[in-house]
């Protein structure tokens, strides 16, 4: 079975979540042996140079920045597509009816010569034949949102890799020199990961802040004002596979992530797998049952509260492997096997049925 992965051109232009995802489920495919599952040679699609009509099955990874042009293509060549959309859960019934509203209105005032990205999304989603959702608030924004029928929604979670559930602090120790409590943000340094906003917020509370991550041109004044701010550390990129970023993961005594929309981070599982408390934004797709002794969920704007839940956490950590419990389930084998069927499935269908619950 030959699956082909791929997303928009300038995905690998930069580093985030999503280049981790995409290169992490291809290399979990691939490893993945199970008796119950044909062998599977996935690969990373180079639309310059690679047919669509070549693989058996396509998966399509965002639904923005013009996705909905490959799904439209593979389409036409009659190859199936599986689509993680990775929507906010932001969008819910009211939004989507906004959307819908202005979408009819771009396009009479332009003789429907203009399309929003919420008409090119809705079209990616309707066109594929099976969407993956990272958890129930991101299903929720699908069905409400984009009026999906959820019978062709899955729930999947991304992976963690394995070194994380093993790592341990001493290596970044050694590197960095600090020796007592401090706060990590990893990610993008911009003003929508409101790395500024957080500091600000913990001023006085004898925390550093330890910042991993490159900013974009557009974003250096903003990295600059974090650099002239107290009590602020940064380390420019760490790779993705370098054992210092795990480390620093379980060096931290709270992983921050204050910004104003997620939505699976795969930094915050990859924490929690360290065994790091994490504060994070609330509007997110996860949802960790009992978790609030290791996880808390605060406005992207409540300074006040980030504060206190950063506090109480560095104050009183929780026990290493009962947060690392917590996220247990998200081993890449597990994510694999289970998209892996999801596969098998749609490929056992006939030609325009969509996968049922």
């Amino acid at each position: 079975m030959r699956i082909g992965i791929l997303s928009y051109p300038m995905l690998f232009q930069r580093e985030g979540g999503l280049q981790i995802q995409v290169r992490e489920t291809i290399a979990a495919l691939n490893r993945l042996r199970d008796e119950a599952l044909p062998r599977m040679r996935v690969e990373l699609v180079d639309p310059n140079r690679d047919r669509l009509a070549s693989y058996d099955l396509i998966h399509v990874f965002s639904a923005i920045n013009g996705n909905h042009r490959i799904v439209e293509s593979a389409c036409d060549a009659g190859v199936p597509v599986v689509l993680s959309p990775l929507l906010s859960p932001v969008w819910n019934r009211a939004a989507g009816w906004r959307a819908r509203l202005a979408d009819r209105l771009a396009g009479r005032l332009t003789d429907w010569n203009v399309q929003t990205s919420y008409a090119q999304s809705k079209r990616a989603l309707q066109l594929a034949r099976l969407v993956i959702a990272l958890g129930r608030p991101e299903r929720d924004a699908i069905r409400a949102g984009f009026l999906i029928d959820e019978a062709k929604i899955r729930v999947l979670p991304n992976g963690i890799s394995p070194h994380f559930f093993h790592a341990d602090g001493a290596l970044f120790r050694h590197r960095s020199g600090l020796a007592g409590p401090f706060v990590l943000m990893v990610g993008a340094i911009s003003p929508y990961k409101n790395q500024l906003g957080l500091v600000r917020a913990l001023a006085g509370a004898g925390l550093p802040v330890v910042l991993i991550g490159s900013a974009q041109r557009a974003d250096q004044g903003y990295l600059q004002s974090l650099l002239h701010t107290p009590g602020v550390r940064w380390l420019g990129q760490v790779e993705h596979d370098d054992p210092l970023l795990a480390s620093a993961y379980a060096a931290a005594s709270v992983l921050a992530l204050p910004s104003q929309g997620e939505v699976l981070p795969l930094t915050v599982l990859e924490a929690l797998a360290s065994g790091t408390p994490v504060v994070m934004t609330d509007q997110s797709a996860l949802e960790l049952p009992g978790a609030g002794f290791a996880l808390r969920q605060i406005g992207w704007n409540d300074g006040a509260g980030q504060r206190r839940a950063v506090c109480a956490l560095a104050d009183a950590p929780p026990e290493r492997a009962a947060v690392r419990a917590l996220v247990a389930e998200y081993s890449w084998p597990r994510v694999a096997a289970a998209i892996a069927r999801c596969y098998v499935e749609l490929l056992a269908l006939p030609e325009g049925v969509d996968c049922a619950v």
